[in-house]
């Protein structure tokens, strides 16, 4: 089916058009057919099996279909799918209402980019924003509409496994990349061609989940609400989000997404979000779990009674039950309208009802463009971390080496290097970094040879997500372990350099995969000692998505490469960040602890009793990090000078702007990373210690300087108060450091008055 090419620019409505249009379709609807437009369903397609929740069959989705009692469905990526549930959709409706077509378009489509948390890491919202738009263009080309991404819940607590799919621990860095992620999903407003409705989610508190374990319940100050986790998704709205979705989790002890502070009065009312708002899986039902409901009717009225319009469900949806709900007096019907309203109006501003179709011919086209891999290789290169580099062992010399051992279990796994929360994917394209290394070093001049070591992990505990094939590593036949740890180490002893691939298995972090321990899993330790103790130089290279312990390893390895799950490209841009062909320019997102007894461990705590022993809380270890956030080293050497300021007293409301000269001393041009961090020293609260508020990313040649401006206004000098009870800026001195992570000491300092 090639009904319509959907690049071809439909005439744009006007607000006024797409609410007339969305209020005469509401005026001719049934209760019953209102309420479908409100139900979102899963469908899988008759291959997908699962141990884990119920979900729909294909013959129910489209017996809902075919009577106009969903306006929604997910996870389907095939056009011609696609192509086929929407015609049900259109016949099934009276009013020939489209239906919506989601996906966890998470970091990638067909072309899998770094994981969000890699993204982070390279501190470029261009970065961000161009990847994307890629994953938007091929999502868009298949059929999807709406994508259930950018993740913005801050996340101080690794040992959570939704870290990876997030921007870090500081709201500032997570704000200005929200905006770059909505801009890259929807571009300039919804509908626009080749590009998504954005969903950041989970609003609001996800990953402040106790003890780090996922779902669990969350207790925020307003402080910590208002400055720490609504700050990237109001970034998200002010950049156009069509999309909200709502958190599993008690927050405060109410269910979040049965909380009309944050969906009707925060979001709506102050912010002035116009899009609507979706509820996590089957987070509707959710609320009789929490003892919130005394069943799926109260329940679906109590969800569109705070501003949750749409449900998604696995099975059996709450919402499917509003006519209940609706008969007992639990809400009104002009509560639903305004909720269906919100849906038909995201379908008229989509073009639906006039290019309701995809073209077939089109989507393999895009999703085999070679320029996505391209990009995809260039977002790996930005995001990779270099850790550490003694005696300058990095960039490896492709004319020197004889002989390479690329050892461990992830080195040629090419599911583990695309990462988590993917799930159409092809493999046969992923290099790994054994390929990318084969790829890059000449086999004339250099032997690589390979061994895993030891053997994958396979997960303990059955998830839903199992289900999708490779996400869990088949158990390897007739494998050795001690065999085949003793033959690593061999192949080391015989190397000029072994390059070490260790991490976490993909299938180890994500939803429903939260840890006890940041300790490398399984015997990946040993393998790393006993490769080092063979004398060879040894280079480690991480795959992770959250800080992992390395303290053995930051004393005894000369190299520590993170370049966490790198997506399609990742073994290519690996091999080009190791032999020098592009150097290292990602800085961390999160402070990186010693151990998991130090979590929460974040740099922008406040000033407590007797800070002269901060970095001594502990009796058996430092309280400072492995690595500070921001941090991150390169094969060019920088050194910042001349930080002076326009002003030195300002009076609120005022700008200042904060001048720096950022010099390569050393002889390979590459990027850094600026970064200004501000404290304000007194006032009417007490703020804390550094707070990031200007960065930076910017190329400096060899031997050359840059010179970098930021400014400093009502946005960055002002906080939520706790006691005031909103917005304050306090007359108050304020500190500035600028430097290359949150360590920073080049320093100065102004004053706000008046």
């Amino acid at each position: 089916m090639t009904d319509v090419d959907d690049r071809t620019p439909a005439p744009r409505p006007t607000e006024m058009q797409v609410r007339a249009r969305a209020d005469a379709l509401l005026s001719r609807m049934t209760v019953e057919e209102k309420v479908g437009q409100l139900v979102q369903y899963f469908s899988f397609g008759p291959h997908f099996t699962s141990d884990g929740p119920a979900l729909q069959q294909p013959d129910e989705v489209e017996h809902a279909l075919a009577r106009g009692r969903t306006g929604a469905l997910l996870f389907v990526t095939d056009p011609a799918e696609t192509n086929r549930l929407q015609r049900l959709a259109i016949e099934g409706s009276r009013h020939g209402i489209p239906a919506l077509f989601g996906f966890d378009v998470v970091h990638g489509l067909r072309t899998i980019f770094p994981v969000p948390i890699a993204m982070a890491a390279s501190w470029d919202p261009g970065t961000v924003e161009r990847g994307q738009a890629v994953a938007a263009r091929e999502a868009r080309a298949v059929g999807v509409h709406l994508t259930f991404a950018p993740m913005l819940d801050i996340a101080r607590d690794p040992r959570w496994g939704r870290m990876v799919e997030g921007p870090g621990e500081d709201p500032y860095l997570a704000s200005a990349l929200a905006a770059a992620q909505v801009r890259g999903f929807q571009g300039d407003d919804v509908g626009a061609p080749d590009r998504i409705i954005a969903g950041p989610k989970h609003f609001v508190g996800y990953g402040a989940a106790l003890g780090g374990r996922d779902y669990d319940e969350v207790d925020l100050s307003e402080s910590a609400l208002r400055n720490v986790y609504l700050p990237p998704f109001r970034a998200a709205v002010e950049a156009g989000a069509g999309n909200v979705m709502s958190a599993y989790m008690d927050l405060n002890g109410i269910p979040a997404g049965a909380t009309r502070r944050l969906f009707t009065e925060i979001l709506r009312e102050q912010w002035g979000f116009t899009g609507f708002v979706v509820t996590d899986a089957d987070a509707g039902r959710d609320l009789v779990t929490h003892g919130f409901a005394a069943d799926a009717a109260e329940a679906a009225a109590r969800g569109v009674g705070a501003g949750v319009d749409l449900e998604m469900a696995t099975t059996d949806p709450a919402y499917a039950h509003l006519p209940e709900a609706l008969e007992r007096g639990d809400l009104d019907i002009a509560t639903v309208d305004a909720s269906v309203r919100r849906i038909l109006e995201a379908k008229v501003r989509l073009g639906l009802f006039e290019r309701p179709f995809v073209d077939e011919r089109r989507a393999a086209v895009v999703l085999a463009d070679p320029a996505h891999r391209e990009e995809a290789r260039v977002a790996a290169e930005r995001s990779a971390v270099l850790l550490r580099n003694e005696g300058g062992l990095l960039p490896l010399d492709p004319t020197t080496l004889r002989s390479v051992a690329v050892l461990g279990p992830l080195a040629d796994s090419r599911r583990d290097t695309l990462g988590p929360w993917v799930f159409d994917v092809d493999l046969d394209e992923t290099v790994t970094v054994l390929a990318g290394l084969r790829g890059r070093l000449d086999p004339a001049v250099t032997e690589v040879r390979f061994a895993p070591g030891i053997r994958p992990a396979r997960r303990v505990f059955p998830s839903m997500f199992d289900v999708h094939p490779g996400n869990v590593p088949a158990d390897p036949e007739d494998f050795d372990d001690d065999a085949e740890l003793r033959r690593a180490v061999s192949l080391a002893a015989g190397s000029d350099v072994a390059v070490v691939v260790l991490g976490e298995w993909q299938h180890m972090i994500g939803e429903g995969a939260s840890r006890s321990s940041l300790d490398l899993p399984g015997r990946q330790e040993e393998l790393l000692r006993a490769v080092v103790a063979t004398g060879t130089p040894v280079v480690l290279v991480l795959m992770n998505g959250r800080p992992l312990d390395l303290r053995w390893a930051a004393e005894n390895v000369p190299a520590i490469l993170d370049v966490w799950y790198p997506g399609t490209r990742g073994g290519t841009a690996a091999a080009r960040l190791l032999t020098g062909d592009v150097s290292p320019a990602g800085r961390l997102p999160f402070t990186w602890p010693r151990s998991v007894g130090q979590v929460p461990l974040i740099y922008s705590h406040t000033r407590s009793h007797s800070p002269s022993a901060q970095g001594v809380r502990y009796w058996d270890e430092a309280s400072t990090p492995l690595f500070p956030f921001g941090f991150g080293l390169s094969y060019g050497r920088f050194a910042y000078s001349g930080l002076t300021l326009d002003r030195i007293s300002v009076r609120r409301g005022e700008s200042v702007a904060v001048s720096v000269t950022v010099t390569n001393t050393g002889n390979r041009d590459a990027d850094e990373v600026a970064q200004l961090y501000l404290h304000q020293r007194h006032g009417t609260a007490s703020r804390p210690v550094r707070e990031l508020a200007g960065f930076r990313r910017l190329h400096v040649p060899a031997g050359g300087s840059r010179d970098v401006v930021f400014r400093l206004g009502p946005a960055e000098l002002s906080y939520w108060n706790a006691a005031a009870g909103t917005v304050v800026q306090d007359r108050a001195p304020f500190d500035v450091w600028v430097g290359g992570d949150a360590t920073a000491e080049l320093t100065t300092s102004f004053v706000v008055t008046g």
